[in-house]
């Protein structure tokens, strides 16, 4: 496969095949630099050369609207080219991302998680500090993605997550959502709601989609392991050791989702989660965070206008809280093409940072801004207004699994909860295992 620096070849039009599009480029690199697109739109450079862009990205709940803003961009600057592939879902990005990368096949613009993803790729990630986006970076937004002072990834959002629930079925089974603080409260929704569980039409009050290693790993993990770093990703990054301080809550709160879940919840992935279980009323409850609210949206939109989160709460310590932080970062690769790093910020900058991209931002993809300037009073959907009031009164609680050693929160933490939902395990060997491993890892 052909990297960055071979895209443009002599005057002619270089054809190579790739998973999602096609890509031709015209003109000679080393003669004729591409005049790069900005946020109010430039000419093309001396020989008429279209610049593209291989964007490469995990969010699959906001590609349709994604790829409507890439269309939209093209029109208003005839010079760019912008290709999208999306991976994400029941896919491993991670390892998608290497594959590119390995292929020579390297994207323009593609994601990075926390600290342990920034220093695995370091060597492929622009210094991005001059951006105008990273200017209006929200504080705290950025500190996962800077290293020595550079800062290397554009925070996408700000997300929280917690148990989704929908509100018709607690308002029918009599239950007060706003009085569900600690894990013992959410245990006694659980109970009243599968006991009347034929009346309300539901197959179980739960669903756990013990399959997707993301879920259980790194997002329930994070709601009990954040107090022990101190809501801190980065203290959870320079530490050798994890100790489970809170490891018998979570066993408690991994408890409470398996038993009243819809069985077997090692068979439940994210589209039997979301769009078969829960957006038709049959599960009241389900791990997930504001992301899924368009896919809800598509499948029952009445229920989507009547959803809330609930708490992941340690008892004592986070009761009444969600954990809250930045989902990826955009980063920009540095083997591309002067004009193809230039025409990448550029676009980034436009997103975030111009009146319509802001627009866009919180009206088509339904994010919480992770930028100044944008007019909050806009966020529309419930899930994502819960977040903002959770941020707003400091109900919240971190992201550390951002600073997880590599892989460790799917293929161990996950892995293992699997083994325990299936009953092949003990709580104390899940620990073990995990704790061994993190120490493997940081050795």
């Amino acid at each position: 496969m052909l990297n960055k620096r071979m895209k443009k070849i002599g005057s002619g039009i270089l054809l190579a095949g790739l998973t999602l599009t096609t890509l031709a480029a015209c003109g000679n690199a080393s003669e004729t630099k591409n005049s790069a697109a900005g946020a109010s739109g430039t000419d093309k450079g001396a020989s008429g050369e279209v610049v593209e862009i291989d964007i490469f990205q995990f969010k699959v709940e906001f590609k349709d609207q994604f790829e409507a803003l890439a269309k939209q961009y093209e029109a208003e600057n005839e010079n760019v080219k912008i290709n999208i592939e999306t991976v994400g879902g029941g896919s491993d990005y991670g390892a998608a991302l290497k594959s590119k990368f390995s292929s020579g096949n390297e994207p323009d613009i593609y994601n990075i998680g926390g600290p342990e993803d920034v220093t695995m790729w370091v060597d492929n990630l622009t210094d991005l500090s001059d951006t105008e986006a990273a200017n209006q970076a929200l504080e705290g937004t950025l500190t996962g993605a800077t290293k020595d002072g550079k800062v290397l990834g554009l925070p996408y959002n700000i997300e929280g997550y917690g148990v989704v629930y929908n509100k018709a079925i607690f308002e029918e089974a009599g239950i007060d959502a706003t009085t569900i603080k600690t894990l013992t409260d959410l245990e006694e929704a659980a109970k009243t709601l599968d006991s009347k569980k034929e009346e309300l039409g539901l197959d179980a009050p739960f669903a756990l989609a013990a399959k997707e290693l993301w879920i259980t790993g790194l997002h329930s993990g994070n709601a009990f392991l954040n107090a022990e770093f101190d809501n801190d990703v980065m203290k959870a990054f320079d530490s050798k050791t994890v100790e489970f301080k809170y490891g018998e809550q979570f066993q408690k709160y991994i408890d409470i989702s398996n038993k009243y879940s819809v069985q077997p919840a090692n068979s439940l992935d994210y589209s039997q989660q979301i769009e078969q279980l829960f957006s038709n009323g049959k599960v009241a409850m389900t791990q997930q965070g504001n992301w899924v609210y368009p896919t809800i949206a598509s499948v029952n939109p009445e229920l989507a206008e009547n959803i809330g989160l609930l708490p992941i709460p340690i008892d004592g310590v986070t009761e009444g809280t969600i954990p809250v932080g930045v989902p990826m970062y955009w980063g920009v690769n540095p083997n591309g093409s002067e004009a193809e790093v230039q025409a990448s910020k550029d676009f980034l900058d436009y997103l975030y940072t111009t009146e319509e991209g802001k627009r866009i931002v919180l009206e088509d993809f339904k994010f919480v801004p992770a930028y100044k300037g944008y007019d909050t009073e806009k966020i529309s959907d419930p899930l994502s207004k819960d977040v903002y009031t959770y941020y707003t009164e400091g109900n919240t609680t971190g992201w550390v699994f951002m600073g997880y050693p590599a892989g460790w929160g799917e293929q161990t933490l996950g892995a293992e909860i699997q083994k325990y939902v299936a009953g092949e395990a003990t709580w104390a060997e899940v620990e073990d295992v995990a704790k061994t491993k993190w120490a493997e890892e940081r050795e």
